[in-house]
């Protein structure tokens, strides 16, 4: 397939260019880039892009898969779809599923899966009404740290590396101290990324809100800051005594900005994200008891919003994740505090990113797109390539004007457990490439 986008924005976090281009594409390639582009052939189709955005494709640090054991939730299919509606050509999953991801058996059998729900895609694109010429997104597979993710028992890191996992994580908070140590002597010299979420469940107890003024109003369990700094500050200490490169996940609270920031300072080998929904919302958001608000960690104070978006623009917090987490009706249709926590996001974030942050200038469309894509990709050891002649066509064309609303009909992700269901929502990611 050949086709040259007439006028389009681009953005471009690895050589740093935010402009107008024409840009021809032929062959998964992209041949040209330049200010106006005439020498093609007779029956190149040609796109009107003015207002229209392309960037590199985006990159998921990690997210929920509901198969295998919670298909009702999520398939790897749904999966794919909603992550290509949303922008991303890569997506990461956790090893949380059932039976956990903790095993090489297991990642063959799952990149079996991919591969099945990838040509079963191949196969429906044609009658994709949002996205009908987007390729399925890479789909990467985290490796469990601990058998079946229970935080006792070290995994056979070796042996899930040789069989092709992305990087080692839980996805759960890993509280026996003496197991990270031992875990970031092991992964060394493997060469694949580890994650860890700093989180120390007895102060978290019961809590399912940060602890502060709302909650007080709000009458929901509090939370302190302290459930993460703690564990932040002790995980830190091991990376400084080991020497292990290690990302921190869901980073939720400005002294954990602090912590990360001194850290990176004193030169750590360290990596940071935070998820989207917390560079949007705070703890005022909860007074409408939502249950798709309450998230693990929960949403921060506003100096805590404050802190995580000054710390991406920093570069302190090296990526945004999405961390879409799948839930059925059934299962968000509770008290919040016994609703379990997490919500979608993969079709949702770089819309409400954009109209949020880039839109009312707090944030520059490079800073933006650069936390979505290259940052995620480095800390999973990746790479993704220049808007340059000759370089590999993985990309993401957005509109940022177009509007559409958030119901069951406009999601390809089975599960509806977001704030912003019945809302109009403004931009929508118009093609993929890869």
């Amino acid at each position: 397939m050949t086709e040259l986008l007439q006028k389009v924005r681009v953005i471009d976090p690895v050589s740093e260019i935010d402009e107008l281009f024409d840009v021809l594409i032929a062959d998964g390639y992209i041949q040209e880039v330049a200010s106006h582009i005439t020498d093609i052939s007779p029956d190149t189709p040609i796109r009107d892009c003015r207002g229209l955005v392309l960037g590199p494709g985006l990159v998921d640090l990690y997210s929920h898969s509901g198969e295998p054991g919670f298909e009702e939730r999520e398939t790897l299919l749904s999966l794919l779809e909603s992550a290509a509606a949303g922008g991303f050509t890569r997506v990461s999953i956790l090893p949380d599923t059932s039976p956990a991801i903790d095993n090489p058996a297991l990642v063959a059998q799952l990149q079996q899966k991919k591969a099945e729900a990838q040509r079963r895609r191949g196969a429906e694109e044609n009658l994709s009404p949002l996205l009908p010429c987007s390729p399925a997104p890479l789909l990467h597979i985290w490796g469990a740290i601990t058998l079946d993710v229970a935080g006792k028992q070290m995994t056979e890191l070796a042996d899930l590396a040789s069989a092709g996992v992305v990087g080692f994580s839980d996805g759960k908070p890993l509280e026996n101290l003496a197991l990270v140590r031992r875990v970031l002597e092991y992964v060394q010299p493997l060469g694949k990324p580890v994650a860890f979420w700093p989180s120390d469940r007895q102060l978290t107890a019961n809590g399912v809100m940060r602890e502060g003024a709302d909650a007080l109003r709000f009458g929901l369990p509090p939370i302190p800051a302290s459930a993460e700094t703690t564990a932040l500050a002790a995980m830190l200490e091991l990376v400084a005594a080991i020497g292990t490169p290690v990302h921190i996940m869901r980073v939720s609270t400005s002294r954990s900005v602090e912590l990360i920031a001194s850290a990176k300072a004193a030169g750590l080998p360290i990596t940071a994200s935070t998820t989207w929904m917390h560079l949007l919302l705070d703890t005022k958001a909860v007074k409408s008891y939502n249950t798709s608000l309450h998230l693990d960690p929960p949403l921060g104070n506003p100096s805590d919003v404050a802190a995580l978006r000054a710390g991406v623009r920093a570069g302190v917090i090296d990526a945004i994740a999405i961390d879409h987490t799948p839930y059925s009706y059934e299962e968000k249709v509770q008290a919040f505090a016994e609703a379990p926590p997490g919500a979608i996001g993969l079709e949702l974030a770089l819309p409400l990113l954009w109209q949020y942050l880039v839109e009312t200038e707090e944030f520059t469309a490079l800073e933006l797109w650069r936390a979505l894509s290259t940052n995620p990709a480095e800390c999973l050891g990746q790479k993704v390539s220049a808007i340059l002649p000759h370089q590999p066509a993985e990309l993401t064309l957005f509109d940022p004007q177009q509007s559409w609303k958030v119901e069951r009909k406009s999601l390809y992700t089975l599960s509806q457990n977001t704030p912003w269901l019945g809302q109009q929502m403004k931009g929508h990611v118009v093609q993929t490439w890869r």
